[in-house]
């Protein structure tokens, strides 16, 4: 994946940084400010910053989008700000594309590696909060958030507990089906209460089937 320039970066963001550095130090991973000639800064400190720029806005959405208790909104929001979700987020953006990286991150594939990927994406979002301000930010950050994702992974949480309000009831998730070629299966998951079938789901990854089919359980449940 050859490396793009940030003034590329700007444009599938729509936003214009009036202090490039910002973007650039966001961009630089420490592998490659170690091994730079002169003094290069890195991302490290934005990455902080960014992911408590990302909890607040995360929170504030989550807590006027669903009337949840605490309990689930606060593992709703760590769904959504989690390694798993900001890697999703950044791929949308093709973050790593642009990474600064040192030769052997580079060599070791650090432009798609999860953990790298979502720390750029978390220090970018704290460039546009030191550049922009928090509206800027919030901005930036609501469209991924409104996806849908956190939602529909709360699904199965929510199926948990309220089957495990009957001490002695298990539930199991089952492979019913599959089709299609490799790069694009479709799977049919079953969930089941103590052997008895509640809903199916289907989806492109087994996950996904799950939380279609725990999503079916708790509308067929009444929740």
């Amino acid at each position: 994946m050859p490396q793009r320039s940030p003034a590329q970066l700007e444009k599938t963001l729509h936003y214009d940084f009036k202090d490039k550095a910002l973007l650039e130090r966001a961009l630089t991973h420490t592998s490659y400010a170690n091994e730079a000639r002169t003094p290069t800064g890195h991302n490290e400190r934005l990455e902080f910053l960014g992911d408590s720029v990302l909890s607040v806005v995360a929170a504030d959405h989550l807590f006027h989008q669903y009337d949840r208790p605490e309990g689930e909104l606060t593992r709703m929001r760590a769904s959504l700000v989690s390694e798993e979700a900001l890697y999703r987020f950044a791929q949308q953006i093709e973050l790593g594309a642009y990474l600064r990286l040192g030769r052997g991150e580079e060599l070791g594939g650090g432009r798609r590696r999860p953990s790298v990927v979502s720390d750029a994406f978390e220090a970018l979002i704290a460039a546009i909060y030191l550049d922009g301000g928090l509206d800027c930010a919030r901005a930036f950050i609501l469209p991924f958030l409104r996806q849908g994702t956190t939602a529909d992974e709360d699904c199965k949480t929510r199926l948990q507990e309220l089957v495990q309000q009957d001490a002695a009831a298990h539930l199991e998730y089952r492979i019913e089906a599959e089709s299609g070629p490799d790069h694009a299966k479709s799977f049919t998951v079953g969930v089941y209460r103590n052997g008895v079938l509640l809903a199916h789901g289907t989806g492109h990854s087994k996950k996904a089937a799950e939380q279609q089919a725990a999503r079916a359980a708790l509308e067929a449940l009444g929740r």
